[in-house]
């Protein structure tokens, strides 16, 4: 008897079977990009610490100070005391130890009362264009051109704003005067800043899929933009005053909503469709950027000694569109 014979059955079908090409998109979830990366790192920034945490951690700092006083203290004595050469030798290390705590102290003190400066000669501009003050105004121009006095690179402005001054015959046209002379180089500046913290925000979102990652480098590129962009401007911020400084930014954007992501940002960014031809990561890049785009326009408004003039303040589409057009045409292309 002979035993069945072992291979493929094939099965006609009545009709022709559904293409795979066919099938329907997977859903995504919410394909509409949040930014959630910068809203996350601007509720972190913006966030302001209890007092009760406050005097913990002042206390803990005090604390720990005083115990490494002690522990030095008894360590050289007791050196000194079995070894006189070795003793005076760590006696030597310790004192620049201190020499150093002081010197960044002082630096300290010094990066926060120029970011108090600042603050003194915009908020002077912000009166006397409200009272169009013209003696004021000339004052404040008196500040900025103090302020600036020890830069090479702004020589050419200087004097340019000194010999033409005398022409402006109101608040505002003296401080359009001192835009165009003195604050345009420092603008372009700071604008580049921005555009390439920006490009590095949006890169990083939408090419590392690790957690976290886009935070983190949300955090370190905007605080480092805040940082260059004070010092353009003559803030020369230190690590605490850049931090205060990144605190005031964000707080301001926080309370204002322009952390948020509207349907003005966007349309602004998207194009017209674009990103719904992109992957949710590259659209959340993009968005990402923007958004670092708009804390630093917000970082220029503070650290800048004048409020911008009409039509002077930089746009965030503009920035944007700068900053990244191009970083994802070979992936919006493919």
């Amino acid at each position: 008897m002979n035993s069945p014979k072992q291979g493929p059955v094939l099965i006609e079908l009545d009709q022709d079977a559904p293409s795979p090409a066919d099938a329907a998109p997977v859903a995504d979830g919410d394909s509409t990009p949040t930014g959630q990366a910068m809203q996350t790192m601007a509720v972190i920034a913006a966030r302001r610490p209890s007092p009760l945490a406050r005097w913990f951690w002042r206390l803990l700092a005090a604390l720990a100070t005083f115990a490494l006083s002690l522990w030095a203290w008894d360590f050289v004595t007791g050196l000194i005391a079995r070894n006189a050469v070795l003793g005076y030798a760590a006696l030597a290390l310790v004192g620049l130890f201190l020499a150093t705590c002081a010197a960044i102290i002082i630096r300290e003190v010094a990066a926060l009362s120029r970011l108090s400066r600042l603050d003194t000669i915009h908020e002077a501009a912000n009166a006397a264009l409200a009272d169009k003050d013209l003696p004021s105004a000339r004052a404040v121009t008196d500040k900025i051109l103090a302020l600036y006095s020890g830069r090479d690179d702004l020589k050419w402005g200087r004097d340019r704003l000194e010999s033409r001054r005398g022409e402006a015959f109101d608040a505002d046209a003296l401080f359009n005067l001192a835009e165009a002379e003195l604050l345009a180089p420092l603008d372009g500046a700071a604008t580049k800043e921005v555009e390439a913290a920006a490009r590095q925000v949006a890169t990083v979102t939408a090419l590392v899929p690790i957690a976290l990652a886009d935070v983190v480098a949300a955090l370190t590129a905007n605080l480092r933009m805040i940082r260059r962009i004070a010092e353009i401007y003559g803030g020369r911020a230190g690590t605490f005053g850049a931090w205060r400084l990144t605190r005031a930014v964000f707080a301001h954007l926080v309370a204002t909503g322009a952390v948020a992501v509207g349907d003005d940002l966007i349309g602004s960014v998207a194009g017209g469709g674009v990103l719904a031809k992109v992957s949710r990561r590259f659209g959340e890049g993009l968005i990402n950027g923007a958004l670092t785009a708009r804390v630093g326009v917000a970082a220029m408004e503070v650290c800048r000694p004048l409020p911008f003039g009409e039509n002077r303040r930089p746009s965030v589409t503009g920035l944007v569109k700068r900053a990244l057009t191009g970083l994802f045409s070979q992936h919006t292309g493919s």
